[in-house]
Protein backbone atom coordinates (compact mmCIF):
# COMPACT_ATOMS: atom_id res chain seq x y z
CA UNK A 1 0.00 0.00 0.00
CA UNK A 2 0.87 3.38 -0.72
CA UNK A 3 0.03 7.08 -0.46
CA UNK A 4 0.06 9.61 -3.43
CA UNK A 5 0.78 12.91 -1.35
CA UNK A 6 -0.65 16.03 -3.65
CA UNK A 7 -0.29 19.16 -1.90
CA UNK A 8 -2.13 21.76 -4.49
CA UNK A 9 -2.64 25.67 -4.11
CA UNK A 10 -5.43 26.98 -4.77
CA UNK A 11 -6.76 30.50 -6.19
CA UNK A 12 -7.69 32.38 -3.20
CA UNK A 13 -11.53 32.79 -3.55
CA UNK A 14 -11.90 29.54 -4.78
CA UNK A 15 -11.29 27.23 -1.29
CA UNK A 16 -15.26 26.35 -1.59
CA UNK A 17 -15.81 25.63 -5.18
CA UNK A 18 -12.78 23.52 -5.19
CA UNK A 19 -13.75 21.58 -2.08
CA UNK A 20 -17.31 20.96 -3.53
CA UNK A 21 -15.16 19.91 -6.80
CA UNK A 22 -13.13 17.33 -4.86
CA UNK A 23 -16.44 15.78 -2.38
CA UNK A 24 -17.96 15.15 -6.15
CA UNK A 25 -15.19 13.81 -7.48
CA UNK A 26 -14.55 11.21 -4.49
CA UNK A 27 -16.92 8.21 -6.46
CA UNK A 28 -14.43 8.66 -9.40
CA UNK A 29 -11.08 7.47 -6.70
CA UNK A 30 -13.55 5.10 -5.17
CA UNK A 31 -14.57 3.03 -8.44
CA UNK A 32 -10.51 3.61 -9.55
CA UNK A 33 -8.54 0.36 -9.37
CA UNK A 34 -6.23 -0.36 -6.70
CA UNK A 35 -7.55 2.83 -4.89
CA UNK A 36 -8.77 2.19 -1.10
CA UNK A 37 -9.02 5.75 0.61
CA UNK A 38 -9.12 9.27 -0.48
CA UNK A 39 -8.72 12.59 1.67
CA UNK A 40 -8.98 15.73 1.81
CA UNK A 41 -7.05 18.55 4.39
CA UNK A 42 -6.76 21.91 4.19
CA UNK A 43 -3.47 23.95 5.72
CA UNK A 44 -4.94 26.90 8.94
CA UNK A 45 -1.78 28.56 8.05
CA UNK A 46 -2.13 29.12 4.50
CA UNK A 47 -5.78 28.23 3.99
CA UNK A 48 -5.34 27.96 0.20
CA UNK A 49 -3.03 25.09 0.41
CA UNK A 50 -4.79 21.91 0.43
CA UNK A 51 -2.73 18.52 0.71
CA UNK A 52 -4.44 15.43 -1.10
CA UNK A 53 -4.34 12.25 0.12
CA UNK A 54 -5.18 9.09 -1.47
CA UNK A 55 -4.43 5.54 -0.72
CA UNK A 56 -3.04 2.77 -3.68
CA UNK A 57 -2.60 -0.72 -3.76
CA UNK A 58 0.09 0.49 -6.06
CA UNK A 59 1.95 3.19 -7.63
CA UNK A 60 0.93 1.64 -11.01
CA UNK A 61 -2.75 1.71 -10.11
CA UNK A 62 -2.17 5.51 -9.52
CA UNK A 63 0.42 6.60 -12.36
CA UNK A 64 -0.76 4.29 -14.86
CA UNK A 65 -4.31 2.88 -14.44
CA UNK A 66 -5.93 6.07 -12.68
CA UNK A 67 -3.80 8.90 -14.85
CA UNK A 68 -4.64 7.11 -18.20
CA UNK A 69 -8.19 6.78 -17.51
CA UNK A 70 -10.98 8.79 -18.77
CA UNK A 71 -11.73 9.34 -14.66
CA UNK A 72 -8.49 11.16 -14.60
CA UNK A 73 -9.50 13.52 -17.32
CA UNK A 74 -13.21 14.05 -15.67
CA UNK A 75 -11.43 14.99 -12.20
CA UNK A 76 -9.13 17.41 -13.48
CA UNK A 77 -12.20 18.87 -14.80
CA UNK A 78 -13.75 19.17 -11.70
CA UNK A 79 -10.73 20.89 -10.25
CA UNK A 80 -8.18 22.21 -12.52
CA UNK A 81 -9.54 25.71 -12.77
CA UNK A 82 -9.15 25.71 -9.00
CA UNK A 83 -4.93 25.80 -9.60
CA UNK A 84 -3.00 28.27 -8.59
CA UNK A 85 -0.14 26.06 -9.81
CA UNK A 86 0.27 22.61 -10.82
CA UNK A 87 -0.04 20.25 -7.83
CA UNK A 88 3.20 18.94 -6.30
CA UNK A 89 2.98 14.74 -6.30
CA UNK A 90 5.04 12.37 -4.13
CA UNK A 91 4.27 8.40 -2.99
CA UNK A 92 5.02 7.18 0.63
CA UNK A 93 5.04 4.28 2.16
CA UNK A 94 4.61 3.43 5.84
CA UNK A 95 8.10 2.29 7.45
CA UNK A 96 7.09 3.34 10.88
CA UNK A 97 3.26 3.03 13.46
CA UNK A 98 4.05 4.60 16.45
CA UNK A 99 0.93 4.16 17.71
Amino acid sequence: MITEIAQIEVKPGMESEFESGVKTAAPIFKRAKGCRAMELRRSLEKPSRYRLFVAWETVENHTNDFRGSPDFQEWRKLVAHCFASPPEVEHVAQVLRGF
